[in-house]
């Protein structure tokens, strides 16, 4: 099968289509890429159909993420909406051990299968997995993203303490947007975003959001885990922060910066286990502290006065799992998401929902593996385990979800 390039002559006519994993996160990023002269749109159908178009070009043993991301790829070539001869698309590449580095490979193969073999898929990785022609990740696009994440970071984590406590109802969304078109702005007119200025936006985030009138009630605090996509997508984990809300749940769901530290830290780790190449760990290192700056930032601008609950530091959700299980586990989300089960114990959400793909090997090691260790060193834990896959009925994953909210019921 032929590789389709996305050429510089393709920038100006052609749309990209982008898969939407975190809505404030990804309309960020979008408005970066398209103010290099892109054109960018973020794909939002979520039609019953598209599991069915992901099986059908996409085996049914391959993990239910590659199935969402393609099908709902498909879905939109499918619908109308686009001229198929004028659209690209876009998916990324970790380049860890996950068959998520195999996507694009896949999508291609489906592509194919479906009469688009001649749309070109565009890379967006950072590991030199591919390079396309007409599209190039520049180093201040690349901050500006990372800058990015920390907003939407900042901004998930003020909605989901506010919304569900809001008295004037609608307040804490409005906000939100308020922001996502002032920080896009700002991110499309400055080419690199200083610590100064991330720190002053991060104040002004904090000191609006405190503003919003709560009344605060009873709620049961949820926290929300996974793998990645399936974690923080509402097409992948069937709106599981709406039903969570409309169950009387406060939601706390861990931020995107952390795995990305994570998936950095990892290379410092394998050097550390298996050897390696000494300047690529100084080189590493020196980008860990720099992150890990903006990080203490993020986490000492939303703590400030108290009102919010922050997550930990990166270097604390790794002391977490020391003697619980090894940095060498770094497949998927690897020992992070067992950290991230006992960070929300420790914050007070000790009612947890793990999102997990049916098939997910990594993530069923790392996450429904460790269930029985974490709850004999956090006896409060209360933890659930929902499979999402084709097969898997909402109806089921949601009846088992409010067994667990019953069991938190019971508890207090």
């Amino acid at each position: 099968m032929e590789k389709v390039e996305f050429t510089k002559e393709m920038i100006k006519d052609y749309t990209i289509l982008l898969p939407n994993m975190l809505p404030t996160h990804f309309e960020l990023i979008r408005n970066i890429i398209k103010s290099e002269g892109y054109n960018v749109a973020l794909l939002n159908n979520s039609s019953e159909n598209i599991p069915r178009e992901g099986l059908k070009y996409v085996h049914n043993d391959t993990c239910y993420p590659a199935l969402l991301v393609i099908g709902q790829m498909i879905d939109a070539l499918k619908s109308g909406d686009y001229d198929v001869h004028k659209v690209a698309l876009m998916i990324t590449q970790t380049g860890g051990g996950c068959r998520a580095s195999n996507y694009i490979h896949l999508l291609r193969k489906a592509l194919e299968t479906a009469g688009y073999g001649f749309i070109p898929v565009v890379s967006l990785n950072i590991s030199g997995l591919e390079k396309t022609g007409g599209f190039s990740l520049s180093l201040s696009m690349l901050q500006r993203m990372l800058t990015s994440v920390v907003y939407g970071d900042m901004l998930m984590l003020l909605k989901n303490q506010l919304l569900p406590y809001e008295v004037h109802k609608g307040e804490t969304i409005a906000l939100e947007n308020k922001f996502i078109t002032e920080l896009s702005k700002e991110l499309r007119e400055h080419k690199f975003h200083s610590n100064g200025r991330i720190k002053k936006n991060l104040t002004k985030i904090v000191e609006e959001f405190s503003k919003i009138e709560i009344k605060k009630t009873n709620k049961t605090k949820v926290g929300i885990v996974g793998e990645i996509y399936i974690k923080y997508a509402s097409l992948g984990n069937n709106h599981l922060e709406e039903f969570l809300q409309s169950q009387n749940c406060e939601i706390f769901v861990p931020g995107l910066f952390s795995f990305i530290l994570f998936k950095l830290d990892n290379r410092t780790e394998d050097i550390k286990l298996y050897g390696g190449n000494i300047f690529k760990k100084i080189g590493v290192d020196a980008v860990m502290k720099y992150l890990q700056t903006i990080e203490k930032m993020l986490i000492s601008i939303a703590g400030k006065d108290g009102k919010f609950i922050t997550s930990s530091t990166y270097s604390h959700l790794k002391t977490l799992v020391n003697g619980v299980i090894g940095y060498g586990n770094k497949m998927g989300e690897g020992w992070l998401l067992t950290a991230e089960m006992l960070e929300l114990i420790d914050l007070g959400y000790e009612n947890i929902v793990c999102a997990q793909p049916f098939g997910c090997l990594p993530n069923h090691i790392v996450g429904r593996g460790m269930l029985k260790k974490i709850k004999s060193i956090r006896e409060n834990a209360n933890i659930v385990p929902i499979d999402y896959d084709p097969s898997a009925t909402k109806v089921n994953q949601e009846n088992r979800i409010k067994l667990m909210l019953a069991m938190a019921t019971t508890q207090k």
